[in-house]
């Protein structure tokens, strides 16, 4: 079986990319036998994924992706020198040129609209993701409450295909980058990984500490992400083991990956009362109601004064991250595609 792939989120360097990355090497580690096969638009250098041959364009993603989804071409199986499936890790305005799957994270731009510039709302009504998410051979989505939501909106059924979470290993000693150390030396500290954008409540986050701290919080606030300090795999896997918690107050999330990742290093999380974190961590998590941010500042009081209760959430949610594995996600995914490839 030849795959092709919409690989244009390993450019991303967000949440999409990471699902893309970690999916991708899973199913080329599980299924060699098959032929993957990545478009990447563009020139910009993109790190390889073992076992997937990745091929690219000397035009950009605006380019080849606004020509598909005008005049219906390039298709994406012709991009890649031809497929007996095509796998789109998440909705775009792209034409496959053969029967595809869908993955679908949330339908952010359809909830929250004003969270998005002009041009990602163009994107979004160029995709068409609800006319594509009907053509396709099937669908998935990162979690339950997103299948829910998928069924109830616009009557697709799609099968739950959530990330893995992988224990990421941090470095004993990090070199020198030049730029100043996003963990405070010997300091507590509370962590959040996300883009800064109003859906994952920054103004909530910050108002919640500022709270937390005229009361007599002693632990920093470190942020990384997109619009923030950016780190690597090895600095992310450091700054997860030694923070007192992850700090996730997001209005809407999908799936909520961070708060998992931490939990597979024994860190527990303050999340927001969403059903995706309810269905990933249970009770293995304090959970506030989205944007209240004195609830948020009385959660990070707690956590941080409390070891024991760090100590028992932080076992528990380890617990819960063990259970999302890439091998099991892709085995799913790998299922659908070549039921796909076969109709």
């Amino acid at each position: 079986m030849r795959v092709g792939v919409d690989a244009r989120a390993l450019l991303a360097g967000r949440g999409v990319e990471r699902y893309a990355r970690g999916m991708l090497a899973a199913l080329a580690d599980g299924f060699s036998d098959d032929e993957w096969v990545a478009f990447v638009p563009g020139r910009v250098p993109v790190a390889p994924v073992p076992g997937v041959h990745v091929v690219r364009h000397r035009l950009g993603g605006r380019a080849v992706f606004g020509a598909a989804a005008i005049a219906g071409r390039p298709t994406l199986a012709a991009l890649v020198g031809g497929a007996d499936v095509v796998w789109l890790p998440a909705p775009a305005p792209v034409a496959p040129g053969a029967p595809y799957v869908l993955s679908v994270h949330d339908r952010s731009w359809e909830l929250r609209p004003s969270d998005f510039s002009a041009y990602e709302r163009t994107w979004h009504h160029l995709a068409r993701p609800r006319a594509l998410a009907r053509g396709a051979a099937a669908v998935t989505a990162v979690s339950r409450a997103v299948a829910r939501d998928l069924e109830e909106a616009w009557g697709v059924r799609a099968e739950v295909v959530s990330p893995g979470v992988t224990r990421l290993a941090p470095a004993a000693a990090l070199p020198p980058t030049g730029e100043p150390v996003a963990a405070p030396r010997g300091r507590p500290y509370l962590l959040f990984v996300g883009a800064r954008e109003p859906r994952k409540a920054p103004d909530v986050l910050d108002a919640a500490y500022s709270r937390a701290r005229a009361r007599g919080l002693d632990a920093e606030l470190v942020v990384v992400g997109d619009g923030a300090a950016r780190v690597d795999d090895r600095e992310l896997a450091s700054l997860y083991a030694g923070a007192i918690a992850v700090v996730q107050p997001s209005f809407l999330e999908g799936f909520g990956l961070p708060p998992l990742e931490a939990a597979a290093h024994g860190t527990p999380a303050v999340v927001s009362a969403l059903d995706c974190f309810a269905e990933t961590l249970g009770d293995a998590a304090l959970r506030v109601p989205p944007g209240d941010a004195h609830a948020l500042a009385e959660a990070m009081l707690q956590i941080a004064g409390d070891e024991i209760l760090r100590t028992r959430l932080g076992a528990a949610a380890r617990e819960r991250a063990a259970a999302y594995t890439w091998e099991r996600s892709a085995a799913a995914l790998h299922d659908l595609l070549a039921g796909a490839a076969r109709a």
